[in-house]
């Protein structure tokens, strides 16, 4: 059973940010928000990518456990 699959808790900071009321930012605050969460986002991918890659390298070593 892989550990990434256990649920995450509801309040966490995307489910925050997701439900958060973005009608008083102006247009250069929401710029702003967009670019830092871009950057989020490449730093998870960069994180995915990576515990990918040692997940593969550990099953090619030890084998796949199903």
């Amino acid at each position: 059973m892989d550990d990434d699959a256990s649920p995450r808790p509801r309040g966490d900071a995307a489910s925050l940010l997701a439900g958060e009321d973005l009608s008083p930012y102006s247009q250069e605050e929401l710029k702003e928000r967009l670019a830092l969460l871009e950057r989020e986002i490449a730093r998870v991918e960069k994180h995915r990518l990576t515990a990918a890659a040692h997940r593969e390298a550990a099953d090619a070593l030890f084998g796949r456990k199903d």
